[in-house]
């Protein structure tokens, strides 16, 4: 039987301790007791851990082995914000297929109300967040950094370093997984762009091509946000495990 995986709140080299909203559950509901054993991550590092005291608001463990773990898929994903409850489905996806950073994006096209709410939304994005690492075991939390107008967070970002790609909706631009397979180094990263409802404006994509992005297309079907999200991340997670045919 599959152990469960648990996200230790503090850790050190010995010893991870669960807190608040995680520790209540694996005390209240699933009545853990000293002695039981569970997967534990711990500094980005998974390890077989055995419940050393356990109350209604902490558990602390000792950490008795680590285990062997996928490393995270080197992606920073730029999501333009859409209707919360498919936005929601997609960040679970994203986790689980192995994405390391979502970023939310305001984008011109973004609809005004969620905009204006979608700063409050970001706990309760890094909720799912943790939620999905854990069901998906990864031995890794990926970050999920506060939504944000494009323009201010090109201007952030630095200009050198991880391959740069804005999904288009064009035919002309070339496959994904070719600009992978002929550019992509997994150890320096990747970004993706992924548009609202409607795409990015002339204004927004000449943006991205002031700052060095390259076009990439899925193919010739207009598909949701959301689906492109699992397309895009199916298609990093092929390219980078494979030698490339450049």
């Amino acid at each position: 039987m599959t152990r469960r995986r648990w996200i230790a709140d503090t850790w050190n080299d010995a010893t991870a301790a669960l807190h608040g909203d995680q520790a209540q559950h694996l005390s209240r509901v699933l009545r853990a007791q000293p002695g039981m054993e569970f997967d534990v991550i711990a500094g980005g590092r998974a390890w077989l851990a055995r419940i050393a005291s356990i109350d209604r608001d902490s558990v602390q463990f000792t950490l008795l082995q680590e285990l062997e773990t996928a490393p995270a898929l080197p992606v920073t994903l730029l999501l333009s914000v859409f209707k919360f409850d498919r936005m929601e489905w997609a960040i679970e996806k994203a986790v689980e297929l192995g994405c390391s950073r979502i970023v939310p994006i305001i984008a011109e096209r973004t609809e005004k109300h969620l905009a204006q709410a979608a700063g409050k939304r970001a706990e309760r994005w890094r909720r799912l967040t943790l939620e999905a690492a854990k069901q998906s075991r990864r031995s890794d939390l990926p970050e999920i950094s506060d939504p944000a107008r494009l323009a201010a967070m090109l201007a952030a970002a630095e200009q050198a370093g991880p391959l740069r790609i804005l999904l288009s909706e064009t035919e002309e631009d070339h496959p994904l997984l070719r600009i992978l397979q002929e550019n992509a180094d997994p150890a320096q990263g990747i970004m993706l762009a992924i548009g609202p409802e409607g795409g990015w404006t002339a204004a927004e994509i000449a943006l991205f091509v002031r700052d060095g992005w390259q076009s990439a297309s899925l193919g010739p079907r207009i598909l949701r946000v959301e689906t492109a999200v699992i397309a895009a991340l199916a298609i990093v997670n092929a390219a980078t495990t494979q030698p490339s045919i450049a």
